[in-house]
């Protein structure tokens, strides 16, 4: 539930707090006045495009912020928890605060719970606090895809839904294993090419240790003369009695003898002990090394044919090669799966039969529940917009066939379309072709009295929903609206007087110049207030005698 919106610097407003409490909250005010700007407002704190023309005329930036109760939303709770945006303070994450600025050369920023968020974050979040009804929000009930959703939310099937889409998904899944198996071509002749391929990588050892151990192989072979000449060299500078390991001999010999009048001498001695026995390690290695150096130009030649093997396969098949093992290793994979393409093929052919037949049971399980639906929903709306001021009028929910029964959708076997007749005598034709703003509004708060309680959004948002309506027609409007408010938080925007007299609490929105700016400002209404304000509504400037004593009546009905 929304428990308080602050505004600063938007459009006309320079600061205005508002805090709001359950049922039916109404917000009126003359033309011109501001009225919209707050659901405005809320629009952009529910993540609407920025507008740079938002921002108050003289201010850098507009400051929108919106505190949401959250205990009448769990999954707003569910998705702040996974978000790691819930404060768990004492109050154990029971309220969101939502905030963005809007700047006057067209950036925004937003933040949820203090937290910087995106404008897809904002909106997702958004989306399960409150639900805007207005002139562009209106528009989505014209969508064929909305209609199937609200057709379908009535008719509380999901494990009929849930079951169709598993079937369509199997299906579709099925299908392109068969169609990629098919797009390989002939089986056979795929199959002889595999072996080919693998009979020529497998011929070679090519793991990359491999590899890069046949590399180091070469480049022994390849300098081998230079390597023993090395060697002997310093096998020569290192032994013999003239060598440098005699030498270290002799010099721990002198310093031996002279240990005893300066002791630290023998640590010097213990450091040349173990370059000794380091010099002796060496000397073996070397020696091993001159012995494992072969000058045979045949072993080399051996080696480089087998680079150049390595070479000539990483060019034909178009990979690195230390990339070659894992070819060889996806090639061998592919030519084991074909191994049994034929009784593949017949299997999925069966498993794709029966993936449609369960979809077309399933499908035509959900074309009856949803055809009982849409005659339930439609009694119900066509009663209700009668009451709105559209007697005669009629409400039919049609089912069109998809184009391609033999094809399984994950939406069913056919698409709802809302039909609507505004007049008596006319035949109903679709809503989106006939249906006016008014209308529109009417609709929409009829579908939304009939579906009450099928979503778990806790407020509801009407802006103008009473346009081109008045007498009988709007008290009945604001009836709805208060018994929507009985069981969830409703604000209305109305220039009606009936519907303004039905709301649990009342906000006027009036507009003044101060120092040549037009600004407005909001105030909540008391009892007076609220019956001088709904006399004005019906009586015009002058606010009679007359007018309050109708204002006072309307108020206790």
């Amino acid at each position: 539930m929304l428990n308080r919106l602050s505004i600063r610097d938007f459009a006309v407003v320079a600061h205005a707090e508002l805090a709001f409490g359950a049922g039916l909250t109404v917000i009126s005010g003359e033309t011109g006045a501001g009225k919209s700007l707050l659901v405005d407002a809320l629009g952009f704190l529910c993540g609407a495009r920025a507008d740079a023309g938002a921002v108050r005329q003289g201010a850098e930036r507009a400051e929108l912020e919106a505190e949401f109760a959250l205990a009448d939303s769990p999954a707003a709770q569910d998705w702040l928890r996974e978000a790691e945006m819930l404060d768990e303070g004492p109050d154990d994450g029971d309220a969101c605060q939502l905030r963005r600025t809007l700047r006057a050369d067209g950036g925004s920023r937003a933040w949820i719970n203090g937290r910087a968020a995106t404008m897809g974050q904002l909106a997702d979040l958004a989306a399960l606090l409150v639900e805007i009804h207005g002139q562009h929000e209106q528009q989505a009930l014209l969508s064929r895809t909305t209609q199937m959703s609200l057709l379908d939310a009535y008719a509380r099937h999901p494990d009929l839904l849930a079951s169709v889409r598993e079937s369509a998904l199997r299906w579709r899944t099925l299908r392109a294993e068969r169609d990629a198996l098919l797009a390989r071509g002939d089986v056979g002749e795929r199959k002889a090419w595999l072996a080919h391929q693998l009979d020529e990588l497998q011929a070679e050892t090519l793991e990359p240790e491999a590899l890069a151990e046949l590399d180091a192989s070469h480049r022994r072979h390849a300098h081998a003369a230079s390597l023993i000449a090395a060697c002997e060299s310093a096998l020569e500078r290192l032994g013999g009695d003239h060598a440098l390991g005699s030498q270290l001999q002799h010099l721990r010999s002198g310093l031996q003898r002279e240990a005893g009048n300066e002791p630290r001498l023998n640590e010097v001695d213990a450091m040349l002990d173990s370059a000794a026995i380091q010099l002796d390690e060496a000397l073996v290695l070397l020696e091993r090394i001159r012995d494992d150096l072969d000058l045979d130009p045949d072993v080399l030649q051996q080696i480089e044919q087998r680079l150049v093997r390595v070479q000539d396969l990483a060019r034909k098949h178009r990979v690195a090669p230390d990339k070659l093992a894992a070819h060889r290793d996806v090639l061998a994979a592919e030519l084991e799966s074909l191994a049994d393409a034929d009784v593949r093929l017949q299997s999925l052919d069966r498993d794709i039969a029966g993936a449609q037949s369960d979809w077309q049971a399933g499908a035509k399980r959900l074309t009856a529940s949803r055809r009982k639906a849409g005659d339930a929903l439609a009694k119900a709306i066509e009663s209700l917009i009668g009451e709105l001021g559209m007697g005669g009028g009629r409400f039919e929910v049609a089912l069109d066939a998809i184009a391609d029964p033999q094809s399984p959708d994950a939406n069913g076997a056919e698409r709802a379309d809302f039909l609507v007749s505004a007049n008596a005598g006319q035949l109903p034709r679709p809503l989106r072709k006939v249906a006016s703003g008014g209308e529109l509004s009417r609709i929409s708060l009829a579908i939304e009295v009939v579906t009450l309680g099928l979503d778990a959004v806790p407020t509801m948002v009407f802006d103008e929903v009473d346009s081109g309506i008045g007498g009988a027609v709007a008290a009945a409007v604001g009836a709805k609206l208060r018994a929507l408010g009985d069981t969830r938080q409703v604000l209305c925007v109305t220039h009606q007087p009936q519907v303004a007299a039905a709301g649990h609490a009342q906000y006027r929105v009036s507009k003044a110049a101060q120092d040549g700016i037009t600004q407005s400002s909001v105030a909540v209404l008391d009892a007076k207030g609220r019956i001088d304000e709904i006399a004005r509504m019906l009586g015009g400037a002058e606010v009679t005698k007359e007018a309050q004593a109708a204002a006072k009546r309307l108020l206790q009905h």
